[in-house]
């Protein structure tokens, strides 16, 4: 593969924004804020420079308030000590020539009371969301949640702006807002998990509002085209009853439409780790992010367990703009330089996704280049 043609190797204006390349770091927990005030390190600074060949790295997802939690030793963005410490994170890529953005989130449901001093946590509605939460005690299975009453919900939205106020502070270059499977937005989005009978809930305008509330909100801290959101549409297994149900395809219409309107820095769209067969969602089985390209006209990045080839190619068919990878950056730090190179991927250890301190985290090495491919780096 010549380094001239790789799609994933050219620049990329985003917005004002000019990306290196079109290789961008997944937000990916990875639970190494082992202090009692969340707060991040001088070894998450370390970890994300390292990476900071990306064209984008996107954070882990971040607490937007102490009422966000639902996972241990995952950092937050809603105090001093927690900007503070963001701030030698965002340092350390600008160092390196990268750019971040924060990826602020709010599990919602999908808690546990070990993080609320034995209160419940409160969503949607109030059903057990079916899944599990990581406690300090390990893996617990979640508990009938209270609902959030519309006071609540318009607290949220107000906690996502301050958070994305935070993140400015910190020196991040955007932000982008944690849709995934297993999280608020979702809840609010499914119907096994919203049955509210106010603005909230009922039809898909109503699930869909809170989305658009915390966009704005955030949007009157940020221009919009430093602001993004990413979605996993279309997940089935981990996520509990949040599930693709006989509206989804509607309603995800109904969002991309109105967010074709927004302007924003992307879109970020993760694609089914299986087959949709059976499912609601059987016809997005073989033209998955074609369907989300004809329906939005903004910018797409797409994530779906790509690799250096199938990368490149969803670019060159003009399907996404972007594309994030996630697992291979965990032990390939210089994961764009191996693309350049057509050098072999180091795997991972999955036991220290979520442990291990700097073990399984920032000692993973760059690859050794061959002396003609130093000179040509030179």
């Amino acid at each position: 593969m010549k380094n001239t043609a790789q799609a994933l190797l050219t620049e990329y204006q985003l917005g004002d924004l000019k990306l290196n390349n079109r290789v961008v770091m997944a937000p990916m927990t990875r639970a190494r804020a082992t202090n009692a005030g969340l707060v991040p390190t001088a070894l998450m600074a370390r970890y994300y420079a390292q990476r900071a060949s990306a064209g984008l790295i996107v954070s882990e997802g971040t607490w937007v308030s102490a009422k966000a939690i639902g996972f241990i030793n995952v950092p937050g963005i809603y105090t001093r000590e927690q900007i503070e410490g963001w701030k030698l994170v965002t340092k350390a890529v600008h160092d390196k020539g990268g750019l971040i953005f924060s990826q602020l989130g709010h599990i919602g449901s999908a808690s546990h009371p070990d993080f609320f001093d034995g209160e419940l946590p409160a969503g949607p509605s109030p059903i057990n969301p079916q899944t599990h939460s990581f406690t300090p005690e390990g893996f617990k299975e979640t508990l009938t949640p209270r609902e959030l009453t519309a006071a609540e919900i318009k607290q949220t939205v107000q906690d996502f702006k301050q958070a994305a106020k935070n993140a400015r502070e910190a020196g991040f270059d955007g932000v982008e807002v944690h849709a995934q499977a297993g999280m608020l937005i979702p809840q609010f989005l499914s119907m096994a998990t919203n049955q509210r009978t106010d603005a909230y809930g009922g039809s898909i305008e109503n699930r869909a509002r809170i989305v658009f509330e915390i966009l704005d909100a955030i949007i009157e801290v940020w221009d919009s085209t430093r602001v993004a959101i990413k979605f996993t549409p279309v997940a089935i297994s981990h996520v509990g009853i949040v599930k693709p149900d006989e509206e989804t395809i509607p309603l995800f219409q109904y969002i991309l439409k109105k967010l074709s309107d927004y302007n924003l820095a992307y879109l970020h769209i993760v694609g089914p780790a299986e087959d949709l067969a059976g499912t609601p969602v059987a016809a997005l089985q073989h033209n998955y992010f074609s369907h989300f390209r004809h329906h939005y006209r903004g910018r797409l990045m797409a994530n779906m367990g790509f690799t250096h080839e199938s990368g490149n190619a969803i670019l060159e068919e003009g399907t996404a703009d972007l594309v994030s990878f996630g697992t291979p950056f965990i032990a390939n730090p210089d994961l764009v330089e191996r693309f350049k190179y057509n050098l072999p991927l180091s795997a991972a250890n999955r036991d220290t996704y979520y442990a291990g301190n700097e073990n399984g985290y920032a000692d993973y090495p760059a690859a050794v280049l061959p002396d003609y491919k130093m000179a040509d780096r030179s």
